[in-house]
Order: structure tokens, then C-alpha cells, then sequence
């Protein structure tokens, strides 16, 4: 697995190809936006079907972070799930393989705008946590304390001969940094948009994800 190291706030971290976020000094493995169960919640409100296999294919990418880094700490970043009910549907399979993922670590729930926190499940459910005063949280905040969210599912789009190319990517100036969305069907917000502009200053770069993570400046 291509892993990219770069600095944050003075700290070195690790973009994994796939949006996971590590901090080795800590063993934490840090992911944001996994919304499981959003094919179910989509059919449940909207009587549109989707092939429902986007929580195995979120759960097993997971599973690769983890066997990868072999974290001592997991820090989901809100949204976890795509609203209570899609985590109180999840399939026995679907518990289990969380439950197993789950065992032997901590294991932090940040609040998200879908979820208060999945409390059926076990670790700890927080608003934020902060380690060495960097704070994590589902949306970044207006603070001038060095943060790390999710939330806006970021993108970024470049050229490539003649195309544009379009990835989720990382977002970090000199004291946000901001994870791509980590579930399967999530969707994304391109880095240019009013939002993530206005977020980030203007010596902001983006790691694009994919087999071999590069980073460029913000797309703006």
C-alpha cells in the first residue's frame, strides 16, 4: 500500500490511498464520513434501489486500514452511519464485522450531522476529541486551534491531458485539515466551491486518494 507521509501543524501524519488518515506516533487511524447503511436509507425514503453492497465495500476497506497500519486507537469522524435508523438496520454479517474490527482498540464515535453517535455499538461517543491540542471533530470550526474534520467530502479536480480528473482528496492549510469522505456512495464537494474556499487559506494543498496519493495545490 502507497502511503504518503506529509506535516501538519508540525505533526507528521500518513494519507492512505483510500482516505484514511494515520498518525504513527499515536497508532491512530483516523477515517471520516463512512455512512453506512446509505443504499438502505436511500430505498427506505425514496423507493430508489441501489445495489446494497456499499457497507461490505466500506467495511472491507476498513478492514485493509486497519490490517495495514495495525492501529492502537480507531477515530471515526462523524456520519458513520447515513442516519440512526441505517444503524440500527445493519445486517447480523454487517454488526458482527464492525464488532470484530472494533475488538482490542479504542475505538472513538465523533458526532456527525446524520448520527449523535452510533450508541448500540460499543467505544466511546464524543462531540471532539483532542490529542497533543489538535482537535478532531465532524465540521471544521472557525477556532484558530489546529483541527482535524470531515463532513464536506472533498474533492479535487485537475487537468490530465485534455480531462479533467476528479478524485477525493485531503484539504490542509496551516491549521485545518479536512478528510475525504470514506464510504462508498458518498458523493463529494469539489475543493473550488464557495465552502471549502472560504475554509481554507490560500496556501492550502490537497493529497489526491487513489493507488498512489500525490499532493497539489488546492484546486481552486
Amino acid at each position: 500500500m502507497n502511503i504518503l507521509p506529509f506535516i501538519f501543524c508540525g505533526v507528521p501524519l500518513s494519507a492512505l490511498p483510500t482516505g484514511a488518515l494515520f498518525w504513527q506516533t499515536h497508532r491512530i487511524l483516523v477515517v471520516s464520513d463512512l455512512h453506512l447503511g446509505k443504499s438502505e436509507r436511500i430505498a427506505r425514503r425514496s423507493g430508489q434501489m441501489l445495489p446494497p453492497y456499499e457497507t461490505t465495500d466500506t467495511l472491507g476497506r476498513l478492514e485493509d486500514a486497519i490490517n495495514a497500519t495495525d492501529p492502537t486507537t480507531v477515530i471515526c469522524l462523524g456520519d458513520s452511519f447515513d442516519d440512526l435508523e441505517a444503524g440500527r438496520t445493519l445486517s447480523e454479517t454487517h454488526v458482527a464485522w464492525v464488532t470484530r474490527l472494533m475488538a482490542g482498540r479504542r475505538w472513538i464515535w465523533i458526532e456527525g450531522n446524520h448520527d449523535p453517535g452510533p450508541l448500540e455499538f460499543g467505544g466511546t461517543h464524543l462531540a471532539s476529541f483532542t490529542q497533543d491540542q489538535i482537535v478532531f471533530r465532524h465540521i471544521a470550526s472557525e477556532s484558530s486551534e489546529p483541527e482535524i474534520s470531515g463532513h464536506y467530502h472533498p474533492k479535487a479536480e485537475i487537468p490530465l491531458r485534455g480531462r479533467l480528473l476528479s478524485r477525493p482528496c485531503f484539504l490542509f492549510d496551516e491549521r485545518k485539515l479536512i478528510l475525504p469522505a470514506f464510504g462508498t456512495y458518498t458523493g463529494g464537494l469539489r475543493s473550488s466551491s464557495p465552502e471549502l474556499s472560504g475554509l481554507m487559506s490560500v496556501q492550502a494543498k490537497a493529497i489526491l486518494t487513489g493507488p498512489s496519493p500525490c499532493v497539489v495545490p488546492m484546486p481552486r
